[in-house]
């Protein structure tokens, strides 16, 4: 008779090992403890089998009935179901092993000790935060162009173009060292060549195109590490003051009532006052009851009596996934004084005086730091505005080529 719910449910250990025999060589073998495995005894090359089906409760008899089935139709193909399966294990095992993050990590340990090491940590970070999140667990022979274009689609969508074109580079060098170590046979990267945007060198780390612009200030905003760094880089691009000069600012120098920022320009050593938009001002009172106490806005991660290092900005951005080609503390600079000249057309005087750069009258004397200090205000929050606008998305004015 065949084994019904009620008949496997309810059979008992007996002292000693026991089988429930169903129907074409399925049985349920119970163990003296209780524990119950589905068998299929079988016949191959005229020697008597035994495959495993599972355990019960975990498979039922519905699904121990389908897995003999399966285990059937391999035999009537000439195929030992015992054997499939060994081979299936060693496949799933070897897809593991030859898995494409195992073996960039392989090519990475083999040559990454003979390069610079600024060089080998970025290809290590690029790889780990812009690769092996997508194609890092697939078997390497079974990635194609498409996916690798997929992948790299990505990495332009934040405006980080020539970080995608280094991706691109690592790949190939990923999949060539494959193919010379037999686990691949050929190198999809190939493929792709022409298929990303072309990069355009710039003298400065600065994407200065507004949509690139975008992509950045949304790489920044998702970045997750400290408080005090975050706000950092949230100000950098509001402000564009010098990075020395963002790093090293004291409580002491800014009004959050008359919403503005005095320091001493470091470089000149002459007065200066930023303008502070209701952004910034957001973002300095949220930082206020954590360091508002201590005398840097910025202060250092390890004392209170030190300004935060002149490389945490950078580091946190490199963490966010823009790389230095990409964009620097300083880069920001540019890219108001390109967007605020050529896109929102503000006069270039109100823009080099809150550049704090040698800006004088037509009689050759120096502005002073109040100099048009109104039309600068309106000019500080307009630019807030507009990078709040870039990376909500909206319609964007492209630079003419030839202004």
């Amino acid at each position: 008779m065949p084994l019904t719910d009620v008949i496997v449910r309810n059979a008992k250990p007996t002292g000693k090992t026991s089988k429930l025999s169903d129907e074409r060589g399925l049985y349920l073998e119970v163990s003296p403890t209780g524990s119950k495995w589905w068998r299929l005894k079988y016949r191959f090359d005229g020697k008597e089998k035994r495959l495993a089906l599972g355990v019960y409760p975990d498979v039922g008899l519905k699904d121990a009935r389908e897995r003999r089935e399966a285990a059937r139709k391999l035999l009537a193909n000439g195929v030992d179901p015992g054997e499939h399966r060994k081979a299936q294990k060693q496949t799933r095992i070897e897809d593991v092993s030859n898995s494409f993050e195992i073996i960039a990590r392989e090519w990475f340990a083999k040559y990454g000790t003979t390069w610079a090491a600024t060089h080998s940590d970025k290809t290590m970070r690029r790889l780990e935060r812009d690769v092996f999140p997508w194609i890092g667990n697939r078997p390497i022979g079974d990635i194609h162009a498409p996916e690798i274009l997929t992948v790299l689609r990505r990495i332009e969508a934040r405006g980080a173009g020539e970080t995608a074109h280094r991706a691109l580079s690592n790949c190939g060098q990923v999949f060539r060292y494959a193919v010379a170590t037999g686990r691949a046979s050929r190198d999809p990267s190939g493929d792709l060549r022409g298929a990303l945007s072309r990069v355009k060198k710039s003298h400065f780390a600065a994407k200065t195109d507004p949509e690139a612009v975008a992509g950045i200030l949304r790489a920044m905003d998702g970045y997750e590490g400290t408080l005090p760094v975050r706000c950092a880089m949230r100000l950098a691009p509001l402000l564009f003051v010098r990075p020395g000069e963002l790093r090293t600012a004291k409580w002491a120098d800014i009004d959050l009532e008359e919403k503005q920022w005095r320091y001493v320009v470091t470089k000149t050593n002459t007065p200066h006052i930023v303008p502070l938009p209701r952004q910034a001002i957001e973002i300095l009172n949220e930082l206020h009851p954590l360091t508002g106490k201590g005398i840097y806005v910025f202060p250092s991660a390890r004392t209170n009596s030190r300004p935060m290092s002149d490389n945490a900005i950078l580091a946190a951005m490199r963490r966010a996934g823009i790389d230095k080609e990409e964009m620097t503390g300083h880069g920001f600079r540019a890219v108001a004084r390109t967007i605020l000249d050529e896109v929102l057309g503000v006069r270039p005087d109100y823009i080099e005086h809150q550049l704090a750069h040698a800006v004088r009258d037509p009689n050759g004397r120096a502005y002073n730091r109040t100099a048009h200090l109104p039309e600068r205000r309106k000019m500080m929050q307009q630019w807030a505005d507009y990078l709040d606008r870039l990376k909500a998305g909206a319609k964007v004015i492209p630079i003419q080529k030839g202004a």
